[in-house]
């Protein structure tokens, strides 16, 4: 590890911050070195704009369709219902993840770095922990089950081998790293946003806007409009942990307005057409649920159809490479040393949720659908509280660190602010107790208010941010390095 000394220009990190080591620059076709360290000033290039392609590919996937599709046939909703429930819970996650990202170029580190701020060192485990799991093994397994039954309709190959194939493919990029990661999107980008255009061309030529939501499809009503909502802001803001880990290479003096903006329409655009025209191609009947994906293109023309299916497995890579991706930076960001040699920990690290992910995905086949459904009330379950955290810490930061461009107390092993994993903590038992409504467990207030929905992704970041905002004025509690550190900030 390098450690920066005071006696370099000012523009530089003060002492005690990490960084990372060896040469990058903007090589594509090499492996990205070292792990969640301070990105060296002389290494930082891109511009805002390619964020919004970055942000925008991933989305444009079945994973982001069925969503929609889910609002109509598993909430019970009219199609104008489930696109105003989309439209918010993306917009919210969207503005969350536009704020996060604007911080990464002056940083120069991992969102889950920037989090030891809030949450302590140690604290940060929990978050890290969480993200390591959901994003490394949980939505790589999500993604890479729609991209397997999309090739397995298009080829009428075995769905384990092209399960292996996808897989391979999106592990492929993520060992690579950072630059791999934008080229991939970048080039994936005008493919999947042409063939998914004539896609919902065709859907919404034949949608009915005007349909009841179907019988027995779910709780409907204001219930409805809420679990709708909280799984699409779940879908969005499940990727507010990775914001700033792709705009930490970005020159500190960048236009952050223009990286907030490009980012967050990135998700915003991704997020909302192709759920809203999901939940159209419920309109015009099908089985959607029970075989959603080749219920959807078997409303267009063969020829379409096959592409579609093609851009569906196209874009779960590009979903996948950067789940990957952040995952792994995740997991370093736990501190736990692998013995290998520091350049190769990350992209090793990477593999290993290839394989572990593959086989999550693989007992996941069975049952996409529920299986999805709760896995998106779950990541907003978690993420909604460490955004609360997160947003209440930079409120009460806001102007102590404007002069630095990195702070020490991220790279300081002895740096404690108790107050964010509690808050975190509590927020999360109190929230999904009293309101979780979902297969797996119905908490006290829908299980007696049914029209209630499930609030608690709200509740959560409400409970979160106060709780911080209280726990930091108490001595005990509040922020504080090492002993053998010097204060920062």
């Amino acid at each position: 590890m390098t450690t920066l000394r005071d006696s370099q220009p000012a523009q530089e990190p003060p002492a005690g911050v990490v960084v990372r080591e060896g040469v990058y620059g903007g090589k594509v076709a090499a492996i990205e070195p070292g792990g969640a360290d301070f990105i060296p000033l002389g290494e930082r290039h891109g511009r805002p704009r390619g964020l919004l392609w970055t942000w925008t590919s991933p989305n444009l996937e079945f994973a982001t369709i069925f969503l929609g599709v889910l609002a109509v046939a598993g909430f019970g909703l009219t199609f104008w219902q489930a696109v105003a429930a989309i439209a918010l819970g993306s917009g919210l996650g969207a503005l969350a993840h536009g704020v996060l990202s604007a911080g990464g170029p002056r940083h120069g580190v991992a969102q889950m770095v920037l989090g030891r701020l809030a949450f302590g060192h140690r604290g940060n485990a929990l978050p890290a922990a969480l993200n390591t799991v959901a994003g490394g093994i949980g939505w790589f397994a999500v993604n890479s089950v729609s991209a397997t039954l999309a090739l397995s309709t298009l080829t009428g190959l075995p769905k384990p081998l092209c399960l292996a194939v996808v897989v391979a493919a999106q592990v492929g990029v993520a060992f690579f790293g950072h630059n791999l990661v934008h080229a991939f999107e970048r080039y994936a980008f005008p493919v999947l946003a042409v063939v998914f255009a004539v896609a919902s061309a065709f859907i919404l030529s034949k949608a009915d806007f005007g349909a009841a939501a179907p019988d027995g499809s779910g709780p409907g009503g204001l219930g409805g409009f809420l679990i709708a909502t909280a799984a699409s802001f779940g879908y969005a803001a499940g990727w507010n942990p990775y914001a700033a880990d792709y705009t930490r290479y970005l020159p500190p003096d960048i236009d952050r307005r223009a990286v907030g903006l490009y980012a967050g329409l990135g998700v915003f655009l991704g997020c909302t057409l192709l759920q809203t025209v999901g939940a159209a191609a419920v309109t015009i009947g099908g089985d959607a649920l029970g075989d959603p994906t080749g219920t959807f293109t078997g409303h267009m023309p063969a020829l379409v159809g096959d592409l579609t299916l093609l851009a569906i497995t196209l874009g779960a890579v590009s979903a996948n490479a950067i789940n990957i991706y952040s995952g792994s930076m995740s997991f370093l960001t736990l501190g736990l040393r692998l013995p290998l040699p520091v350049r190769l920990q990350r992209a090793f690290v990477a593999l290993v949720f290839g394989v572990v992910g593959l086989v999550v995905a693989y007992f996941g086949l069975a049952d996409a659908g529920h299986s999805y459904e709760a896995f998106l009330l779950v990541i907003a379950y978690w993420i909604a509280p460490w955004l609360g955290v997160m947003f209440a810490d930079m409120f009460l930061r806001r102007g102590a660190d404007a002069g630095a461009p990195a702070d020490a107390r991220m790279f300081d092993p002895g740096h404690r602010n108790p107050a964010g994993p509690i808050a975190m903590a509590v927020a999360m038992v109190v929230s999904i107790m009293l309101f979780s409504n979902q297969e797996k467990y119905v908490g006290f207030v829908p299980e007696h208010v049914p029209s209630v929905g499930d609030i608690t992704f709200v509740v959560g970041f409400v409970l979160a941010a106060a709780g911080y905002a209280v726990l930091r004025r108490v001595p005990a509690l509040a922020p504080r390095p090492a002993a053998s550190a010097p204060a920062s900030g």
